[in-house]
């Protein structure tokens, strides 16, 4: 990730800046907790995304750095009401904004981050790229209410799964992808990093539902099992219940509906027994593949080699 990183290292020192400009605000509280959760670091990934997919259609400009913010913006706000939805105590092994302040505040100020955002997006001035991440915003927001109607469900399929987490995360993914190739005018990219972003996303969502059942919590910033807790049916523990025994089924579908972690060890060792965390990396390889496969049209650059190894980057990464 480092040898990605320095390929835009300038332009994301200058994202970095800007985004603590963005935050100011008079009320210190929106200040401490945008400080606080921008401050917690983080893989910056979408901003990353932006400039690079600028780099590979000729070049970052200043609209491209302020883009590169307008999504750090918008995904800063979607975690704060996430682990307010989710009553999440720990993120990037910190303690969320919402167990620190409270969960009125976090929502408060995640809406602050969203408005910014848009106000950042009106001095962009372009209205193709504000018509995309408005949409965008909204369809996060829909994968946001589909997750919590189906927290809980131990019966839910891999059709509402793989629309949850296209929904919730691989659509920014796309959206500073193709939101770049609109400000650079390069419409003949614009399709092709949307779906170069889109397959990417898919793919680091998965391997995250893996690592909530195998990864270290000093590298991955939460705890083993926190899906289970908050009731999601993600891949691997859909996979154990369709390959498990009745009674391991059972136990899986009693700990979704429970929304509780108390058999956890039963649950890791079924869903490792059952090759469930082997078949949801086959999966992300799958959608890794398309994503180098959707970058073909692109003219060789760092920028475009950049891309490529995020997209083998997701499939190996342990945090």
């Amino acid at each position: 990730m480092q040898q990605i990183r320095e390929v835009v290292a300038s332009e994301f020192d200058a994202v970095n800046t800007l985004i603590i400009e963005q935050l100011h605000s008079d009320v210190a509280l929106v200040e401490n907790i945008g400080h606080y959760i921008v401050d917690a670091g983080g893989k910056r990934l979408r901003p990353m995304l932006a400039l690079l997919s600028g780099g590979a259609c000729g070049g970052i400009s200043d609209k491209h750095i302020q883009l590169a913010a307008v999504i750090e913006f918008i995904h800063t706000a979607t975690l704060l009401h996430d682990d307010v939805v989710d009553v999440s105590a720990l993120r990037r092994g910190r303690p969320t904004a919402n167990e620190k302040w409270g969960s009125a505040p976090s929502v408060l100020v995640g809406d602050f981050l969203y408005s910014r955002a848009f106000q950042m997006l009106v001095s962009i001035g372009d209205m193709s790229v504000m018509g995309l991440l408005s949409d965008t915003t909204n369809t996060i927001a829909e994968g946001e209410v589909l997750q919590l109607v189906r927290a809980g469900n131990a019966d839910g399929d891999r059709e509402q799964y793989f629309s949850v987490i296209q929904n919730k995360t691989a659509v920014l993914f796309a959206a500073a992808c193709c939101a770049s190739a609109l400000l650079s005018e390069r419409r003949d990219y614009a399709d092709t990093l949307y779906e170069y972003g889109m397959n990417l996303g898919m793919a680091f969502q998965l391997i995250d539902d893996v690592l909530d059942y195998e990864g270290n919590p000093e590298e991955t910033g939460k705890n083993i099992g926190d899906d289970l807790n908050e009731g999601k049916a993600t891949l691997p523990l859909i996979y154990a219940m369709e390959n498990g025994s009745s009674s391991e089924a059972d136990l899986i579908r009693h700990a979704i509906t429970e929304k509780s972690a108390a058999n956890l060890s039963q649950v890791v060792d079924i869903v490792r027994r059952t090759g469930a965390l082997d078949y949801t990396r086959s999966i992300a390889r799958e959608y890794s593949g398309d994503a180098l496969s959707a970058l073909v049209p692109l003219k060789a650059s760092t920028y475009h080699q950049a891309l490529l190894d995020l997209s083998r980057l997701a499939l190996s990464r342990s945090k």
